[in-house]
């Protein structure tokens, strides 16, 4: 057996110890946090029918952030308020990206475009209601698919005609458990604070993901009610949110060992999949779409260099699609050189021995690696036809791409509900639609143009017998035409769009529509293969989560699902290869040793010149003698906890989670608990940044640190 096979099974068996696992919020109680040094009560952290530090944290549809003051003040990552910031510079004709954005006062905060925040306010278990809407079905996908409708009903009806109410139902241990999350949904945000770029994202994407980091990732934003402190869309006359709880800053030091937990919502994990799920993941999807990104952005960065106003509106874009390809490379290097498929597939022995060493095991489980391995030999016969299919999407440009959806919406409401894809809402549709104009903010009609070149040019590539549609001899010129023949550019006619029946559209003589239209058939025929496929698969996957329970002996957190949850860990660095040791904590110190003066390394001049006045504020650690900037913990997180509370044994803030370490990129498929890291933005850094540097005290003053004003 391999040096990399041993040590993969070393990590397996490690992690019936290890403080590993983004656990539910019901699940808190369990861990025995006391014998991990922590001093608040489990209570405290998360009570359903008291206040708690969760009324204290913040969704933001895809990061995390926490409410710090009384008034509505919230706290993320720079990163998670970007596409705000990039729509704000497009609306506004301003770049508060590159430049920042300080408000005087909360009199002067500007509108955060498109951003919306959501406060917990309950969780229920819906289990058995979705069990019984399925009590009579006759097969796996039926049954799939009366769960899904029943979810979405209970999200309806719970959110009722109003537009305050959000709700979301979670599938749980692949089927196991369904929860209900209610939200407030608050879509008047405010920008207050935003460092400019040379410090909210100092290092750019040669540092995302890496250790040391010296970026200052955060943003102040501000939630509005209206006067009566409900939920309103923005109005001059809106007020700050009185809160019912915020977190608290820490006024003690932080040191290498401390305990340290975080709460947010993770995005997507895939902890207990198999070899086969492995290997198709990283052949067939990490490796081809890394790149595509890699060409999406060769586009982009070509646009932008000789545009301000490409930069700008491809600011948000660009990021995200450097995030993620960096992740997916990340993934593809771990996978390589832990040989993780030989890996899990030497796990994969030892479980089926595990199987076959007890007949009612056998009788429950025997078919299930080899089933999922026949479901992905299935998957592969249509593999032609489905790259050509997912070439048209959302990386296709985003005429295209609401064209597309126009049209499924026209498709969806002609047929009965009972025959509606189980996901179609109209109450999402809507709010679809009323924030079209966000989108349009992110849009610049040459990259657009090029997108949908290569989605034509990926299909033209495709081998002979490919029938959706006939794909253009001349792609280019097609395009060309095709965008200076199209009316979509215009965003109220592409409102119309969605209150035209399919006959009405199809009579449009839009070739970006007739295009759309041409693939509707062979899309929706490939999804309702793979709706087939996935109860199957479903059916599967939530047997062999059984029986790892059963395999490893012990209980379970459940992947993440972009819900609230918890973890836990401790202030600490690691060993990323030989003979090297990271430090736990970067400081300002580092911050101004990597300027260069050239972007992404080019600081602020003032942040050099503070720190040689030797007078930066009470933000010096005693023990670092420096400004801390960032730290690292042993937190598990994923996408989605961007802008998560990092907060101390006392339950007080100490920083704000906003990246993993690129060593244990694989960590949505495994724990490393030797390497894997949390980084998080030192709250020392953020308030020293809002202090000494934007001179912003009354932010300071507001979170209830006014004895911070000495040197």
């Amino acid at each position: 057996m391999s040096k990399r096979l041993l040590l993969f099974l070393g990590i397996l068996i490690s992690l019936i110890y290890a403080d590993e696992g983004m656990w539910l919020m019901r699940q808190v109680a369990d861990l025995q946090l006391e014998e991990k040094g922590f001093l608040i009560p489990a209570d405290s952290i998360y009570h359903p029918e008291k206040n708690s530090l969760t009324n204290a944290i913040v969704w933001l549809g895809g990061c995390s952030a926490s409410l710090v003051s009384s008034e509505g003040l919230v706290l993320t990552n720079h990163h998670c308020a970007y596409a705000a910031l990039q729509r704000a510079s497009a609306q506004d004709g301003y770049d508060y990206i590159k430049n920042g954005f300080l408000a005087d006062s909360p009199a002067s905060e500007i509108p955060a475009p498109g951003q919306r925040a959501y406060i917990l306010t309950a969780i229920e278990d819906v289990s058995k209601d979705v069990f019984r809407a399925a009590r009579n079905a006759r097969d796996l996908t039926q049954r799939d698919r009366m769960m899904k409708q029943r979810c979405k009903e209970i999200e309806e009806q719970t959110e009722g005609s109003g537009d305050i109410i959000r709700c979301v139902v979670v599938e749980l241990f692949e089927g196991r458990e369904f929860r209900k999350y209610v939200f407030n949904k608050y879509e008047d945000v405010r920008i207050v604070y935003a460092p400019p770029l040379s410090i909210g994202k100092y290092g750019g994407d040669i540092d995302n993901w890496m250790w040391p980091r010296h970026t200052g990732d955060f943003t102040f934003l501000r939630i509005y009610t209206d006067p009566e402190g409900n939920p309103a869309k923005f109005d001059s006359v809106n007020v700050p949110l009185k809160a019912a709880s915020w977190l608290k800053v820490s006024s003690e030091d932080l040191s290498d060992g401390d305990p340290a937990f975080i709460i947010g919502f993770p995005g997507n994990t895939s902890r207990y999949l198999s070899a086969a799920d492995v290997e198709f993941t990283l052949n067939k999807h990490y490796i081809p779409q890394i790149e595509k990104f890699k060409t999406l952005l060769g586009i982009m960065e070509e646009m932008a260099a000789v545009d301000a106003n490409a930069a700008i509106r491809l600011a948000n874009s660009n990021a995200g699609i450097n995030n993620i390809m960096k992740k997916y490379q990340g993934n593809v290097d771990g996978m390589r050189d832990l040989d993780f498929i030989a890996a899990k597939r030497a796990e994969e022995a030892e479980i089926r021995r595990f199987i076959d060493s007890d007949k009612k095991r056998r009788e429950r489980y025997g078919d299930i690696l080899s089933g999922i391995e026949t479901l992905y030999r299935e998957r592969g016969n249509f593999e032609a036809s489905d790259n050509v299919l997912n070439a048209f999407g959302y990386y296709s440009g985003l005429l295209y791409y609401l064209a597309d959806y126009a049209y499924e919406v026209a498709k969806e409401r002609e047929k009965q509900v009972q025959d509606r894809t189980p996901e179609f809402s109209e109450i999402r549709v809507r709010e679809f639609v009323e924030r079209l104009n966000y989108q349009y903010l992110s849009y610049y009609e040459p990259y657009d143009q090029r997108a949908l070149l290569l989605a034509l040019q990926t299909a033209g590539s495709a081998p002979e017998g490919m029938f959706f549609f006939s794909v253009p001899g001349d792609p280019e010129n097609w395009v060309k035409n095709a965008y200076k023949k199209t009316r979509l550019g215009d965003p109220e006619y592409m409102r119309r769009l969605f209150f035209m029946n399919s006959a009405q559209i199809e009579a449009l003589q839009d070739p970006i529509i007739q295009l759309a239209v041409s693939l509707y058939a062979p899309k929706f025929e490939q999804k309702e293969r793979m709706r087939h496929w996935d109860a199957r698969m479903h059916d599967y996957r939530l047997r062999y989560l059984e029986l790892l329970e059963s395999f490893r002996g012990k209980a379970l957190y459940p992947d993440a699902t972009g819900t609230m949850r918890f973890s836990y860990g401790t202030v600490k660095g690691y060993q990323p290869r030989d003979a090297v040791w990271y430090l736990p904590f970067s400081t300002l110190s580092g911050v101004i040793a990597k300027d260069s003066g050239i972007p992404p390394f080019d600081m602020p001049s003032e942040l050099r010149d503070i720190r040689n006045s030797g007078k930066p504020g009470p933000w010096i650690d005693p023990d670092l003698q420096d400004v801390p900037c960032c730290f690292l913990m042993t937190g598990d997180i994923t996408n989605g906890n961007s802008g998560s509370a990092v907060m101390n044994r006392r339950g007080e803030l100490i920083g704000l989670a906003f990246d993993g370490n690129y060593e244990a990129m694989t960590s949505d498929w495994m724990f490393q608990e030797a390497i894997q890291r949390t980084i998080a933005v030192d709250i020392r850094y953020v308030l020293f940044i809002t202090q000494k540097y934007a001179k912003a005290q009354w932010i300071i003053d507001e979170m209830g640190l006014r004895s911070s004003t000495e040197e």
